[in-house]
């Protein structure tokens, strides 16, 4: 059913559970796995100071050494239930535009990601990347909380 199963996750617990969950479906269908982990552009905003190249390289070098961690992590799980799987990481990108990035490039047939489930003012403020994959992906999604 599912051949090949995407499983985003930022390293949080409750991306954590999504894992799990996701991973316990790969073993069911023997299906393929790949873990993705997106990190955002350096912040800026109107007020902000206009920032030096070297804090944009410090930024960038911390993201892609926090996105390993997070993606040795998800792959260690994979492989102590004996699933292989691939990693990636989509740097300077919005998380749910790069998560259906890498759905679309791996040619993912199942999304797994978390979702914090929030609701009214809360989303409005804060945004739904979960939200935003949901409405978007031509696969299905599965939303662990």
């Amino acid at each position: 059913m599912y051949r090949h199963i995407l499983i985003a996750t930022d390293g949080s617990e409750l991306a954590d559970r999504a894992v799990s969950h996701g991973l316990a479906i790969a073993k069911a269908f023997q299906s393929k796995v790949t873990f993705v982990t997106v990190t955002k552009m350096y912040p800026t905003g109107f007020y902000s100071p206009v920032p030096w190249p070297a804090d944009i390289a410090r930024y960038e070098d911390n993201a892609k050494s926090s996105a390993d961690r997070i993606l040795a992590r998800a792959q260690k799980s994979a492989l102590d239930l004996g699933l292989s799987c691939d990693t990636v990481h989509i740097a300077d990108e919005r998380p749910a535009v790069g998560i259906l990035k890498a759905c679309q490039d791996q040619a993912c047939n199942l999304i797994v990601m978390g979702t914090h489930g929030r609701s009214g003012l809360q989303r409005a403020l804060l945004g739904s990347q979960a939200l935003k994959v949901m409405t978007l992906s031509s696969v299905p999604v599965l939303l662990s909380r």
